[in-house]
């Protein structure tokens, strides 16, 4: 009997949760358990286990990418082509957005009473309002500051990537320039890491159709539909930028300058695409990204050792996508017109808010408050955002994801690698 595929499998799974979300609801319960406490339990344990295999898995896969680029010369060249392509497609997606909002203007109502009937309660306004104070502008510069930790130990164990992975850039770096009598030894222990902690994330995807379905069932039953109604222009608005930029600037950007069949690559992506879908997480992701990436499409660890880490760190179109289009449709709401100029700085911050605070907890919130406060625009406008942001943050952590494979393919395409993509 033919196994059903892994896409498939997580495919149902999601459906399924959807159905059992909206059915049970936060109260729903079997023989006295919360089936919502269910949700929550078994979507945990996968998140939890994703997250378990991260440090290892990146540390081990940027060191041995490192180790077998060579000299400070092919680093350099592979990471100016990795920031000028993050770059890019970041700055490709807010203009997406940007038109976008433009032309449907989701805030602009007949009566102008939009914002009262999305206004949140008065708690879920403190909490988000507590969320982002004290946060602006100055944030975006410490991004530097958690690029040199010190303790990496540390800053692995309290989840900041950016330290992490510069300090096995660096290892990696001078591992390949060195000329110890031991450095076969350490470059054969990180290869042999990075192989165990390969088969531990196959072990771990078996259980991800389960992990899909506490997840999203969870998100379902506590949002419900209904509260989507008043708000429904903006997050058409919203999915249908992601959905432009992921599979038509993406596709081009495959087609045209990796010189590969796009199609290929999108099915390639698909189980880890709805990973990111249903954790909302592209670090959780990464593993799967990761195996996916190499494996499937077959871009070399020296390449996707590098270039995916990073991006799962630094690189987010559609957050910067969603950033852009928010803070349009909040001055859309209260009815303040944004000339060129203004349109301009949003572009700008959003570009550079995606990157710099996506270590910071509710990140979309803070690089809004961030964008808002340049701008001049309320802050309570962020309120008006909270209905929607579970599940867009769903669908942008899965364009982050693509975008992250697509600068893999490409650059690995630059380089002179060969690809299974055009098989």
């Amino acid at each position: 009997m033919t196994k059903l595929a892994l896409h498939w499998q997580i495919l149902i799974a999601i459906i399924l949760a959807a159905v059992a979300g909206s059915l049970s609801g936060v109260d729903g319960s079997v023989f006295g358990l919360s089936l919502y406490s269910a949700y929550d339990f078994v979507g945990t344990l996968f998140l939890n286990a994703l997250k378990m295999i991260i440090v290892p898995l990146v540390m081990a896969s940027i060191i041995t990418g490192m180790a077998s680029i060579g000299d400070g010369d092919d680093f350099g060249r592979l990471g100016i082509k990795t920031l000028l392509f993050y770059t890019a497609s970041s700055i490709m997606a807010i203009l997406v957005g940007l038109i976008l909002v433009n032309i449907i203007e989701p805030g602009v109502t007949e009566n102008g009473d939009l914002a009262a009937k999305i206004a949140p309660s008065e708690a879920e306004m403190e909490a988000t309002m507590a969320k982002v104070s004290g946060k602006g502008a100055g944030d975006i510069a410490e991004v530097f500051i958690r690029m040199i930790p010190t303790n990496v130990v540390s800053a692995a164990a309290n989840g900041q990537m950016l330290g992490m992975i510069f300090f096995s850039l660096l290892f990696g770096l001078f591992l390949a320039k060195g000329d110890s009598p031991h450095k076969a030894t350490v470059a054969s222990f990180w290869q042999g890491v990075m192989d165990v902690m390969t088969e531990i994330t196959m072990f771990v995807m078996k259980f991800a159709p389960i992990g899909v379905f506490g997840l999203v069932a969870k998100t379902v039953a506590s949002t419900g539909f209904d509260a989507f109604v008043p708000m429904l222009l903006f997050f058409l608005t919203v999915s249908l930028g992601l959905a432009v930029h992921m599979c038509i600037t993406m596709f081009i950007a495959l087609k045209v300058v990796g010189r590969v069949k796009p199609q290929n690559h999108y099915k390639s992506m698909f189980p880890a695409l709805l990973t990111a879908f249903s954790t909302a997480s592209s670090s959780a992701t990464l593993p799967l990204t990761m195996k996916r990436v190499e494996e499937v499409s077959g871009v070399p660890n020296k390449v996707g050792g590098f270039v995916l880490p990073l991006g799962a760190t630094v690189n987010m179109d559609g957050t910067a996508l969603y950033e852009c289009v928010a803070a349009m449709f909040i001055a859309q709401v209260y009815g303040i017109d944004l000339s060129f100029t203004q349109q301009f700085i949003i572009v700008l911050t959003a570009l550079l808010t995606s990157i710099g605070v996506a270590g910071i907890p509710a990140a979309s919130l803070v690089a809004i408050s961030v964008i808002l406060g340049v701008i001049g625009l309320p802050l309570e406008g962020i309120g008006l955002l909270l209905i929607t942001d579970r599940i867009l943050d769903m669908m942008r952590t899965a364009v982050n994801v693509f975008s992250d494979s697509c600068a893999a393919v490409i650059i690995a395409r630059s380089e002179g690698a060969e690809t299974n993509l055009n098989a």
